[in-house]
């Protein structure tokens, strides 16, 4: 269960420390398998995005198998980070936060790397729980949700985890997340696992099953305990999806030439068209799916664990449909700057001027 509305008290401070109009502010999202950055602009009513980054930088890759972030790694994801860097310096961002997914909450040496990010870099990270990157990831999606549908299912698939929440929508209301549950499997983990493709010995149907297989297993539990099975009888509950699985899959089936996020957000994507695509990219090896102009080269080696979690989500919950986002933890992270719920400590760098 995640924190309900705050009291009266909190919401108070947070319409004083909420950004100004004009202010900059910005967003870091380091996570298992990307580097992402949002710079915006405080506006009256809403905020502007001024510059963006995302780098692919695989911090995760080995952990799962070592226990560690590998220096190789770690490298890629400083050089990364400097970019940020530079990019929040020029830009002039007065509030921002950054966060660390689970990766570094994994790694036994994850505390190393922050000190080393902050040394060499500037950016203060902050590693995060699976319950606050639930709620940001959620939060970032939720223009996206139909008031007309009393429940959602929302879920973000990532490097190293996955992130489910249990959503009851009311009129007048903020959505509320009712549930949240975390499974340890996301497009690195799964990918390190069971391998990129089929081997010889196996027929890539048979690869693909055992995947979706895996995660199935391990969303029971939490299927179990919402047991939503009879309000999607009765057409009461939508699913929304934020992960590059979700985004990839709407720009194939679009055909689009090349992926543009304009087109992607807020789209849907049909079940039927989930197992469709994803069974043909299961059975085409990484260098066939790399000439795909919506995955490419840096992708192709993981899109089909992607799809292993995103198919055992429609099984699990059969809807029908799923609308996409292309939005999660920063524009989340974003949203709590804007109206002063960031957690204190997040104030109190930005103040000091520490966080560059």
């Amino acid at each position: 269960m995640l924190d309900r509305t705050p009291a009266d008290g909190a919401e108070a401070l947070s319409r004083t420390r909420a950004a100004r109009p004009g202010q900059i502010m910005a967003a870091l999202d380091l996570g298992t398998n990307n580097c992402r950055l949002l710079i915006a602009r405080q506006g009256n009513t809403g905020f502007q995005v001024i510059d963006a980054f995302s780098r692919i930088v695989r911090l995760g890759e080995g952990v799962s198998q070592t226990g560690a972030l590998a220096p190789a790694a770690m490298d890629r994801t400083i050089e990364a980070l400097k970019v940020c860097a530079a990019k929040m310096q020029r830009r002039g961002v007065s509030l921002m936060r950054s966060v660390a997914t689970e990766a570094c909450r994994r790694a036994a040496n994850g505390l190393e790397f922050l000190d080393r990010s902050r040394a060499e870099t500037g950016v203060d990270l902050e590693i995060i729980t699976t319950s606050e990157e639930a709620k940001l990831a959620f939060s970032g999606c939720m223009p996206l949700l139909d008031r007309a549908r009393s429940y959602a299912i929302v879920f973000d698939i990532g490097g190293g985890s996955t992130e489910l929440g249990w959503l009851h929508l009311e009129h007048g209301r903020y959505p509320r997340i009712i549930a949240w549950h975390s499974i340890p499997l996301g497009v690195v983990t799964l990918t390190e696992r069971f391998g990129p493709e089929a081997a010889q010995s196996e027929s890539p149907a048979e690869f693909y099953e055992r995947m979706v297989q895996e995660v199935q297993d391990n969303l029971a539990p939490f299927a179990q305990a919402i047991g939503a099975h009879r309000l999607i009888a009765r057409g009461q509950v939508q699913l929304l999806g934020t992960s590059g699985t979700v985004t990839t899959l709407s720009g194939i089936q679009m055909e689009l030439p090349r992926y543009d996020r304009s087109v992607v957000d807020g789209s849907f994507l049909e079940f039927g068209d989930v197992e469709r695509i994803s069974r043909r990219l299961s059975e085409q090896s990484c260098k066939e799916r790399a000439t795909n102009p919506c995955i490419g080269t840096e992708r192709a080696d993981l899109v089909v664990s992607g799809c292993a979690v995103l198919s055992a989500i429609c099984r699990q919950w059969p809807i029908g449909r799923l609308r996409v986002a292309d939005r999660g933890v920063r524009e989340g992270i974003l949203m709590s700057l804007m109206t002063g719920t960031a957690p204190d400590g997040v104030y109190h760098r930005g103040l000091n001027g520490t966080h560059l």
